[in-house]
């Protein structure tokens, strides 16, 4: 991608763990980093069970730990106009980012990528904590905060000052 997106969609499958979590998270690092207002990021899922839910109380209460407030969010279904309104679409799992592929029109298809491999180059998901316990909602906060700092500094949105320690939010 030539230029910074100006928009970034986190897609995971029902919207109220994983992606929720790193579109609060994602907007906190580029808030630090004085890049916030210049970026449009969202999240939705594949499938629309938890539509208008707000996010799993999991998700909230570690990103809450952490300083992030995303318990306003509600869920919400990926919609193909979603295509058009985003430069960049991550799948949370593998499983997500090939569903989000095969309803691309070709044009869009390059905007789909998994979070991880495209964040940080490295192979990998980000697993679905759901009927896990709190411990896995505190392993993908983590694998989400260093993806979404890998992510800033690749479409070159770089602190002035390394970030450290826990991600914050300016909301």
């Amino acid at each position: 991608m030539s230029a910074a997106p100006a928009s970034v969609l986190f897609v995971c499958l029902g919207n109220i763990c994983r992606s929720p979590l790193a579109e609060g998270v994602f907007r906190s690092v580029i808030e630090a980093r004085g890049f916030g207002d210049q970026v449009l990021v969202d999240s939705a899922g594949t499938g629309g069970w938890h539509q208008g839910s707000a996010p799993d109380p999991r998700s909230i209460a570690i990103a809450a730990r952490h300083g992030i407030d995303i318990a306003g969010q509600k869920a919400r279904k990926f919609r193909p106009d979603d295509f058009e309104r985003f430069d960049l679409i991550l799948g949370m799992d593998r499983s997500n980012a090939d569903d989000l592929r095969a309803l691309a029109p070709a044009q869009a298809k390059n905007r789909v990528h998994l979070f991880l491999e495209y964040a940080n180059g490295r192979t990998g998901e980000v697993p679905d904590p759901y009927y896990g316990g709190p411990d896995g909602f505190a392993d993908v906060y983590r694998m989400i905060r260093d993806a979404s700092g890998a992510l800033a500094d690749r479409l070159g949105w770089r602190a002035s000052a390394p970030l450290r320690g826990q991600a914050s939010s300016m909301m």
